[in-house]
């Protein structure tokens, strides 16, 4: 690498360069109208009566902001697609590649599914990076997806002025067993399965080239273990938490559901790190954008600033927020009634 720094070529990092929450919902009204002649997400498709296959039935599209679209083809199997990317979140380019590609496979296991195949997404400028760095790349995706047991067949790639990289991904469900944003239920403990604060220590890998190992490893790890024990204790209401803050997926769980999400903010575990480096100030833009989106909906209670901030904060490749308790991971709140807000901090 010759002392070059990758995340000096985006002008933001991992999941809090995408597009801010609000701005994303009003670029998408009125182009999801399709969403509205679907069937019940959950109904069971018609009998063939001529023996033919059964035709493709959307269970879950863009509605309510799921972390993937779900179609049954059968009546006890339905595929799961979703495509995620973003520029370096690290400096390391086989870690951002693992980190990429874990991050695009977490939507899978967000929704109770399995990964089956993943494609690569990669934009790159040639005549700035090394073709070699590329590969780095590449290859700490094959990492992450060979560990998780899905191949990688193929991909695309194109020229451009910033590196990009992750991965479109297809997985399998039992349609009668997805995890989705709509179905949390009052009397629910609220569980999360990974610390917050990888945005705080990324924004501030950013800013002086520090590695935070702490990070890195929450980033790294597959969600599919937390997945598989979701759907072995019966959850079916859950998302991932990245780009948007624990707040933000939060809030669309709770919108969805028609209930309030109370967060007890002792409880949040956050990477000590990251505690240190908030209250020095390393807030990511995209951290106060979603704690300004969700702010209307929300009752923050006495919580301060900074732990309003870290709650916001943008993560990448975090972990699942599952409506039920998983053992093994803290409870950090529970689902309530809708009682005036969204979210409710205590």
């Amino acid at each position: 690498m010759n002392g070059l720094r990758m995340t000096q070529y985006g002008r933001g990092g991992g999941c809090a360069c995408k597009i801010p929450p609000g701005e994303l919902e009003t670029l998408l009204s009125g182009l999801t109208d399709a969403a509205a002649d679907a069937p019940s997400p959950f109904s069971s498709p018609a009998p063939s009566t001529s023996g033919a296959p059964l035709a493709p039935r959307l269970l879950v599209g863009p509605e309510h902001g799921d972390d993937a679209a779900v179609v049954r083809v059968g009546p006890s199997l339905a595929v799961i697609s979703t495509a995620d990317f973003f520029t370096p979140v690290v400096d390391d380019p086989h870690t951002w590649g693992r980190i990429a590609a874990t991050n695009a496979l977490s939507d899978v296991y967000a929704m109770g599914g399995t990964p089956v195949m993943a494609i690569n997404l990669l934009a790159w400028p040639r005549e700035t990076l090394p073709l070699e760095i590329a590969r780095e790349v590449l290859r700490g995706g094959l990492d992450a997806a060979r560990a998780a047991g899905c191949p990688v067949a193929g991909g695309h790639s194109v020229e451009a002025a910033e590196p990009l990289y992750g991965m479109a991904v297809t997985g399998t469900a039992d349609p009668e067993r997805l995890i989705t944003v709509d179905r949390a239920e009052p009397g629910t403990p609220l569980t999360l399965t990974k610390p917050l604060g990888v945005g705080v220590l990324n924004t501030l890998h950013k800013k002086t080239g520090e590695v935070f190992p702490e990070a890195i490893e929450v980033m790294t790890t597959l969600n599919r273990d937390a997945s598989t024990a979701a759907l072995a204790a019966g959850i079916r209401a859950g998302t991932d938490v990245t780009g948007f803050g624990l707040l933000g997926h939060a809030h669309r769980m709770a919108r969805a559901s028609g209930v309030t999400v109370a967060i007890d903010t002792a409880r949040v575990p956050v990477i000590e790190a990251a505690r240190r480096a908030a209250a020095a100030g390393h807030i990511s833009g995209g951290s106060r954008r979603n704690l300004a989106w969700v702010a209307p909906h929300a009752d923050v209670g006495a919580a301060d600033e900074e732990t309003t901030l870290l709650l916001a904060d943008a993560q990448t490749s975090g972990g699942l927020l599952l409506a039920g308790e998983l053992p093994g991971h803290p409870v950090i709140g529970e689902v309530l009634p809708y009682e005036g807000s969204t979210v409710l901090l205590r």
